[in-house]
């Protein structure tokens, strides 16, 4: 897992890493620049036109020492300080004495200084980088507008100029850079994976600069960024005499009048997921439709037509996941009430079953220990009967929520996040804007009921379920394109998913 750390902690990191590789600040920030200008070149034209802005601190010392580098590539560039009182870190001073022998460095003192930027033109924003606490005030502020207005792609060193690293409440967004690309050191800054900074990084691009790996394992942290390489450990191999009963017994309580797609959805991503048996509780207006639409699933009719209302008595034989298309009707909320008093194994729980549990405080105490939610912010935001400020104070809540009732919460999103009952937070790395549909949260329920009835820990489940979902739809867009994906077709792209660990 690649930690993720606050302000105070990447400050502690870069200067232990200074002292155990014997190495100066200003090696640290050339290895860093290095690192940044290999990954530029890569989206940079050496024909086009390039302007770079600079700070007057290090974030700003990196931006003049890429100048630096990609003038050697022989590229073309245009150079700006926004320097209005002239107080220039001791690192970034040195670089700019280097670039100012090799081209004409121009300061931004005051608005006047500030140039017109040609529609053609990349721009490299290196004003601000992790350290920055308050709003952009002055010239600088005006420097970040006229970038904006600009229309030019701009790519950002470390973090988009004008971002804090954590909490933007009090922030002033037209004072952020909107970067297209963020070249971020070594680990992914909190902020750029919350909802609010979608507008100002739209891509995310991790830059190893070889930070000490002992500093890094040395330093706690609660926050964590999952990538391949730590999913591939999680599948549980299968043994060559394994059996349908090996793999578990699923119970999907899905589905109402109108909404049987979202029961056919998690029962086949369930199946797919490599679950042993499943068995779908629908109301009996879906049943022909599971019989037909899923013929690998086994049905049970409730005695309603239109709603479910009640499971049967013999349940504990089974791992359970509720709420995909099942409504809001009342006797739904009996049969949730009921499954909880009756069932005090973990349980995966989406969409109106967290409805229910939001509309009635006393079903929050009920929810069996190590259970798995899944909802979107809207949702999670109903079940703690608050609208967040920000994407940062939602996850606050969330890990509250998980450690007052012992769960496991799915934030949705770009980034989903796994929060557990120990508040830590695991973001995930997969997954694309096509999957912003209604019925890919059905398939997830489906994926993390299936790992749950093999017996994974519900901590895995999620982890796993959530990155083997953001793949399948990775996957699917590659072949169907983001608009045209369906969550249908993730749900046939889990099985290469799955291929694709190995």
């Amino acid at each position: 897992m690649i930690k993720i750390f606050d302000v105070s902690q990447i400050k502690k990191i870069d200067g232990c890493t200074i002292v155990n590789q014997g190495i100066t600040s200003i090696d640290l920030m050339e290895r860093a620049s290095l690192a940044v200008a290999e990954r530029l070149v890569r989206f940079l034209d050496p024909n086009q036109c390039i302007v770079v802005f600079a700070g007057t601190g290090n974030n700003g010392g990196d931006a003049l020492a890429i100048a630096r580098i990609l003038l050697s590539k022989h590229f073309k560039l245009h150079t700006y300080i926004i320097a209005p009182d002239e107080r220039f870190s001791d690192d970034c001073l040195v670089n700019k004495e280097c670039l100012e022998r090799l081209t004409d460095v121009k300061l931004i003192k005051e608005n006047q200084d500030i140039p017109q930027i040609p529609e053609d033109c990349i721009i490299i924003d290196g004003m601000f980088g992790s350290g920055l606490n308050r709003p952009l005030e002055g010239v600088y502020l005006e420097v970040v507008k006229v970038i904006n207005a600009s229309r030019n792609k701009v790519y950002s060193i470390d973090m988009p100029s004008g971002l804090f690293v954590e909490d933007n409440a009090i922030n002033n967004r037209e004072g952020i850079i909107r970067a297209e690309k963020v070249f971020t050191f070594q680990f992914p800054k909190l902020s750029l994976l919350l909802p609010d900074s979608a507008s100002f990084c739209k891509k995310m691009i991790l830059v190893d600069i070889g930070l000490c790996d002992k500093c890094i394992k040395e330093e706690e942290t609660n926050l964590f960024f999952t990538e391949k390489s730590d999913v591939v450990k999680l599948p549980i191999p299968r043994d060559n005499f394994s059996h349908k009963g090996t793999f578990g017994k699923a119970l999907l309580v899905a589905g109402s009048y109108g909404k049987m797609g979202a029961a056919v959805l998690s029962a086949r991503a369930c199946l797919r997921t490599g679950v042993g048996l499943l068995t779908m509780h629908v109301p009996r207006c879906g049943v022909d439709i599971l019989q037909t639409a899923v013929p690998e699933a086994m049905v049970q009719a409730d005695e309603f037509a239109e709603n479910v209302s009640r499971v049967g008595d013999n349940i504990d034989q089974f791992t359970i996941g509720i709420g995909p298309g099942i409504d809001t009707d009342n006797k739904t909320k009996d049969l949730l009430s009921d499954l909880f008093d009756r069932y005090r194994k973990p349980i995966v729980i989406d969409a109106d079953a967290l409805n229910i549990i939001a509309e009635d405080e006393s079903l929050k105490n009920k929810i069996p220990p190590k259970s798995v939610i899944t909802p979107h912010p809207v949702e999670f935001e109903r079940l703690v009967g608050v609208v967040s400020v920000n994407g940062y104070d939602r996850l606050q809540k969330a890990k509250e929520f998980a450690n007052r009732y012992d769960v496991y919460i799915v934030l949705k999103g770009a980034y989903s996040a796994v929060v557990t009952p120990e508040r830590k937070v695991y973001f995930n790395s997969t997954g694309n804007p096509g999957m912003a549909t209604g019925g890919s949260g059905d398939v997830l329920t489906g994926m993390i009921i299936s790992l749950l009835a093999q017996k994974y820990l519900p901590q895995n489940a999620a982890i796993l379920g959530v990155y083997l979902h953001g793949l399948a739809g990775d996957l699917a867009a590659k072949s169907k394109s983001q608009q045209g994906m369906l969550p249908s077709d993730m749900i046939e792209y889990i099985g290469k998913a799955y291929r694709a660990l190995k």
